[in-house]
């Protein structure tokens, strides 16, 4: 258990970030007269308690949707929605079908949700987190894209990471993303993963977008294709009606499930 002082310290750390949505190191030791060391195992101790995310030199405040996060910490957002809409989306998958399965953590819970005994199922992934919960699967064949490895995301990025997809035909890609505006379209965090999403999209002949209710009025850094380029967004029953009306009147098929909570 931390002691006074550092609960202290953790206490004037979090509301540093919630004015400012992030400070480095040097800054936070200066503000509280302590070493960089003390600070940095402050930041880890934060970070493993889910309150913030530890960046180069510093710290980024969480829910700050400029910053692209670890999988390991966007898991912890929102679970029991991201599982409803995974195993909403595993039930869409058929035997014999080649699908193409995204990286993020709503896509990484579809992954443990194909747990039916598919007949022929191919499974293509620039995930290797996504590729290791697969891979013992009984009658599924799971193709790696290749690439260059991301550790925040354990995701394959250019370059090399499009040159598999630009050869095969997918009957259906599985995508994640960071934002969904009626007029923005869907947007990513990260430019390198953006150009991957539209090389699935390519790819497939029906593309679903996953993404629970706090993506929805969302834009992130990076535009990954216009509503248009989706046949279905499944979201979770937390999203606002208003927000999914407005996506379908925008021409979006959306299918919410509900979440137990």
């Amino acid at each position: 258990m931390a002691s006074l002082k550092a609960t202290k310290r953790h206490q004037v750390i979090l509301a540093t970030l919630g004015e400012r949505e992030q400070a480095t190191v040097l800054e936070l030791s200066e503000m509280l007269g302590v070493s960089h060391v003390t600070i940095r195992e402050d930041l880890r101790q934060l970070e493993e308690a889910g309150q913030l995310v530890r960046s180069r030199g510093g710290a980024i405040a969480i829910g700050d949707r400029r910053f692209e996060q670890p999988l390991e910490l966007t898991r912890r957002s929102e679970p029991e929605a991201k599982r409803a809409i995974g195993r909403a989306a595993a039930a869409l998958v058929r035997d014999g079908q080649t699908i193409i399965v995204d990286v993020g953590s709503t896509t990484t819970a579809m992954a443990e949700s194909l747990d039916g005994e598919f007949f022929d199922l191919t499974v293509v992934t620039n995930g290797l987190n996504i590729a290791l919960t697969l891979e013992k699967r009984r009658n599924s064949t799971i193709i790696v894209t290749g690439g260059t490895l991301r550790p925040l995301q354990h995701s394959l990025v250019a370059p090399l990471g499009t040159t598999l997809l630009e050869r095969i035909n997918a009957d259906v890609a599985f995508l994640g993303c960071n934002g969904i505006d009626p007029r923005r379209g869907f947007t990513n965090s990260n430019v390198a993963e953006a150009e991957i999403k539209q090389a699935m999209i390519a790819s497939a002949a029906r593309v679903v977008v996953l993404a629970d209710h706090t993506k929805l009025a969302q834009i992130a850094s990076a535009f990954v294709a216009p509503l248009a380029a989706a046949d279905l967004l499944v979201t979770d029953d937390g999203a606002d009606p208003r927000l999914v009306q407005e996506l379908r009147s925008a021409g979006l098929e959306v299918l919410v499930v509900p979440v137990e909570r």
